[in-house]
């Protein structure tokens, strides 16, 4: 990659990891540990206001581990840091991933210490994909759980993604155009994204046109001239002003006009709604819709139509693209099983559950009561929602989802939550995920094992 360029690159993959990752890599190769590991990616805990979370990115984790190679400039970067040896790298230009990965499918609800991903592999291969399954399904989850509490809020009303620009970077923005898609999202402002991805693209203008002509409405009728079904923003100057703008410009060009909407962008967005609205409908203008932007998320919408502001749809920016309210997940990847043997970690509050596991989801009237996480061969009533997406390193074709289809679950089986998982409100009662009995037994049972172990190494 040159200096110049600053866009990760296909090539560039295998070297997207911690490097802590690859000498553990390089340690397992001299030590000849190379049985099989199971590793879950889970979030320990959920973020304050936060009653679910919805899986997302599972389609780049899946295509990463499909095509993750070291190429030659990869393998030559790493020799030049001294710390690799020759034997070690030429074994690294043979990586390929190898495993089995179980998954949720994209747009699921999951909950706290629920595995979204297990992946099942030699524990070198496990391990080296560690960083980029993290980043990849931390940031879409994320995104995609915060969207999810935008579009509850709206109340089916139009919204488009406005969060580009102040996003952390365009890799961000792409893949969280994604993830408010899948969540619910109708359009984003992001081209690229709408190309790359096909999803809708929406946008009106911005007050720089405005303040680039002498007057507003010489600015509204020349912006028609050239987009007649466009929306406009009304609120550069005096926005009462404008809406009247607009209305004047509606009689001057009779038939002609088509203009589909009003954009506010500041100031009391919801008495300016009712005002404009009124000044629209006295002129007739009922089919001119209501669009509203300038800092929203799920809360100030929620206030604004509690408060019976007639607006049609929102633009959603920055507190939506950073997820401003809780910026990160405790996620984590964790060992569970190697060589054919549950793993635990005992650290204060991060102990974790061992061995392959299913969720099983349990539905009664149509919404969801409560999950069991249980081991994997356990059999259990309810829905199990870990399926096999990929076996010894090649996709399956039942995990090849589309963006609608992924789109179409998140809605489905978001409308099977609890109405109060789905509230915006103050949670009295967490959602409830029981651990199985026996898989209560395989942790106690390796906690006391590992205790025993570390009492008999200390020194008498």
């Amino acid at each position: 990659m040159s200096a110049s360029n600053n866009l990760i690159e296909s090539t560039d993959l295998a070297l997207f990891t911690d490097f802590y990752q690859l000498t553990m890599v390089q340690a397992y190769w001299e030590e000849g540990l190379q049985d099989k590991a199971v590793f879950d990616l889970f979030v320990r805990r959920l973020p304050e206001g936060r009653h679910y979370l919805l899986a997302a990115g599972l389609e780049d984790a899946l295509e990463f581990l499909q095509n993750v190679r070291f190429d030659e400039d990869a393998i030559r970067y790493l020799d030049s840091l001294g710390t690799f040896s020759s034997r070690f790298l030429r074994a690294l230009r043979d990586f390929r991933f190898q495993g089995d990965v179980y998954a949720v499918a994209e747009g699921t609800p999951v909950f706290a210490d629920e595995p979204i991903v297990e992946v099942e592999a030699p524990i070198a291969q496990a391990q080296l994909v560690e960083t980029f399954l993290m980043n990849q399904i931390h940031f879409q989850t994320l995104m995609a759980s915060k969207a999810a509490r935008v579009v509850e809020a709206a109340r089916g009303r139009t919204l488009v993604d406005f969060g580009t620009r102040r996003m952390h970077g365009t890799d961000a923005a792409l893949k969280a155009a994604r993830a408010f898609h899948i969540a619910g999202v109708d359009a984003t402002s992001n081209v690229a994204a709408g190309r790359r991805l096909d999803i809708p693209v929406s946008g009106t203008m911005a007050h720089s046109y405005i303040q680039a002509h002498d007057d507003e409405y010489s600015a509204f009728k020349a912006f028609c001239g050239v987009h007649p079904e466009t929306i406009l923003l009304v609120d550069t100057y005096d926005t009462l002003q404008g809406v009247r703008h607009v209305v004047r410009l509606a009689g001057e060009l009779g038939e002609d006009f088509k203009v589909r909407g009003i954009r506010l962008d500041s100031g009391d967005l919801a008495e300016l709604a009712r005002q404009s609205r009124a000044i629209l409908d006295r002129a007739g203008l009922q089919q001119v819709e209501i669009f509203a932007s300038s800092s929203l998320d799920e809360q100030s919408i929620k206030e604004l139509l509690d408060s019976g502001a007639p607006i049609d749809g929102f633009g959603v920016g920055t507190r939506m693209g950073v997820s401003a309210d809780a910026p990160y997940l405790d996620i984590a990847y964790k060992l569970v099983g190697y060589a054919g043997k549950g793993r635990i970690k005992l650290s204060t509050s991060k102990k974790h559950l061992p061995s392959r596991k299913q969720v099983y989801r349990l539905e009664k009237g149509g919404k969801a009561s409560y999950d069991v996480l249980a081991l994997q061969e356990e059999s259990s009533p309810g829905r199990p929602l870990l399926q096999p997406v990929m076996k010894s390193g090649r996709r399956l074709d039942s995990a090849s989802p589309t963006l609608r289809d992924c789109r179409l679950r998140a809605r489905g089986e978001i409308e099977r939550l609890p109405a109060r998982l789905r509230s915006l409100d103050a949670l009295a009662e967490p959602y409830e995920v029981r651990v199985s009995d026996a898989l209560k037994e395989a942790r106690d049972a390796l906690q006391q094992e590992l205790e025993q172990k570390q009492h008999r190494h200390l020194p008498t």
